[in-house]
C-alpha cells in the first residue's frame, strides 16, 4: 500500500513538472513567434508588449490571490460536474478582475493619442462591461453559495444590451462596415451586420465561458488565439488596424501572465469576469478587423465546446419527447468533461486542446501568408 502511494505521489510530481514545462514552452513559443514577425513584418511591434504584459499580469495576479483569500472569494463547484472537481472547492476565483484590466490599461497607454486610439478605447469599454457582467455573476454565485449567479435569461439580456450598443456605435462611427470577408470572397450583408455582430459577441463570450472548465484550458487557448489574431491583422496590413494587433498581443500577454497561476493545480480561477471579457474581446476585435472567418478557424476549440452543449441538449430533449426518456450523446458537456469521464488526465486534455488550437492558428496563418 505504501509502495503504491509513493508511486502515485511520484507520478503526480511528474505531471506537475510536465505542466510547468508546457506553460514555459508556450510562453517561449509565442515569444519566438513575436520576434520572428517583428523582424519580418513592417510596423510589427509584438515582442516587448507581450513580455511586459505577461510579467505585469503575473505579478498583479500573484499579489491579488492573498486578497481574494482574505475576503473569502472562493469557487463553488457545481454538484452535477465531474466528482474529481470537488477537490478544487475553495480555490480563489474572480481572477479576471486582475488580468483583464492589465491588458486594457497597457493597450490604452501604448495607443494613447494615436489614430487608432478611439477604436482601442471603444473595444476597451466593451471588454470592461462584459467583465462587469461576469463580476456580477461571480458575486451572486458567491452570495448564493451556488455555481450559478445570474440566471441564463438575465445574463443574455445584459450581454444583448451591451452588444447592441457596441454594434450601433461602431457602425455609426465607421469602425465596422456591411461587408464580411470569408476566405477570398467579400459579401455585402447590409443591415444584417447588426444581428450578426450581436450574435458573434454573445456566441464568443458564452463559448469562452463554457471552455473555462479545466485548469489553464481557456487561458492557454486564449494566449494562442489572441497571438494568432494579432499576426493575422498585421499580415493583412489593413489601414488603421495596427492598434487592434497591439491590443491582441497585449491581451495574449495578460492571459499568459494569468496562466502561470491558473495552470494545474490552479491557484486561482478567472471566473465569469475573465471568461466573458475574453470572449467579448475576441468577437469585438474580429468584427472591427473583419476577421470573423479567421476567428472561427482559430477558435475551433471554443466552437466545439459550445456545439457539444447544443448537441447534448437537443438530442436529450428530442429523445425525451419522442421516447419518454432523454438520451445523451456525450458522457457530459462541455466537451472537455466528456474526455475527463473517458478517463483522460486533466493536464493531457488541456495540453491537447492547446495543441489543436495552435495547429488551427498555424493553418489560418499559412492561408494568409499564401495569399
Amino acid at each position: 500500500m505504501k509502495k503504491s502511494k509513493k508511486l502515485f505521489d511520484k507520478n503526480k510530481v511528474l505531471f506537475l513538472k510536465n505542466n510547468n514545462q508546457q506553460v514555459i514552452v508556450l510562453f517561449g513559443l509565442i515569444t519566438l513567434i513575436c520576434i520572428f514577425f517583428d523582424f519580418n513584418l513592417q510596423n510589427s511591434n509584438l515582442t516587448i508588449p507581450f513580455i511586459i504584459t505577461t510579467l505585469v499580469s503575473s505579478a498583479i495576479t500573484l499579489i491579488g490571490i492573498p486578497q481574494l483569500k482574505k475576503i473569502k472569494v472562493k469557487q463553488v463547484i457545481r454538484e452535477e460536474g465531474p466528482k474529481n472537481h470537488f477537490i478544487k472547492q475553495g480555490t480563489p476565483t474572480m481572477g479576471g478582475i486582475f488580468f483583464i484590466p492589465i491588458g486594457i490599461i497597457i493597450s490604452n497607454i501604448l495607443y494613447f493619442n494615436t489614430q487608432d486610439y478611439k477604436v482601442v478605447l471603444t473595444l476597451s469599454v466593451l471588454i470592461i462591461f462584459f467583465m462587469f457582467i461576469g463580476l456580477i455573476d461571480d458575486l451572486l454565485s458567491l452570495k448564493k453559495q451556488f455555481n450559478t449567479g445570474l440566471n441564463s435569461n438575465q445574463k443574455i439580456i445584459l450581454q444583448l444590451i451591451i452588444s447592441l450598443i457596441f454594434i450601433i456605435f461602431c457602425a455609426s462611427n465607421g469602425y465596422i462596415n456591411n461587408s464580411i470577408q470569408i476566405e477570398n470572397r467579400t459579401f455585402n450583408i447590409g443591415n444584417l451586420i447588426y444581428p450578426l455582430g450581436v450574435f458573434v459577441l454573445l456566441a464568443e463570450s458564452n463559448s469562452a465561458n463554457l471552455t473555462d472548465g479545466l485548469d489553464g484550458l481557456l487561458s492557454g487557448c486564449s494566449v494562442i488565439i489572441f497571438a494568432g489574431l494579432s499576426i493575422t491583422i498585421l499580415i493583412e496590413n489593413s489601414i488603421n488596424n495596427t492598434g487592434l494587433s497591439q491590443l491582441c498581443i497585449v491581451m495574449a500577454g495578460a492571459c499568459m501572465g494569468f496562466l502561470f497561476l491558473n495552470k494545474y493545480p490552479a491557484k486561482l480561477f478567472m471566473g465569469d469576469s475573465g471568461s466573458l471579457a475574453i470572449g467579448a474581446s475576441m468577437g469585438g476585435i474580429a468584427l472591427i478587423s473583419n476577421n470573423l472567418w479567421s476567428l472561427l478557424i482559430m477558435g475551433g476549440i471554443l466552437f466545439a465546446e459550445s456545439i457539444s452543449v447544443i448537441i447534448q441538449v437537443t438530442i436529450f430533449k428530442i429523445s425525451k419527447k419522442l421516447q419518454g426518456k432523454g438520451y445523451k450523446f456525450f458522457l457530459m458537456t462541455p466537451l472537455h468533461h466528456h474526455f475527463e469521464l473517458k478517463g483522460n488526465n486533466e493536464i493531457r486534455i488541456v495540453s491537447s486542446f492547446w495543441l489543436v488550437t495552435l495547429l488551427l492558428v498555424i493553418s489560418n496563418l499559412i492561408f494568409f501568408i499564401k495569399d
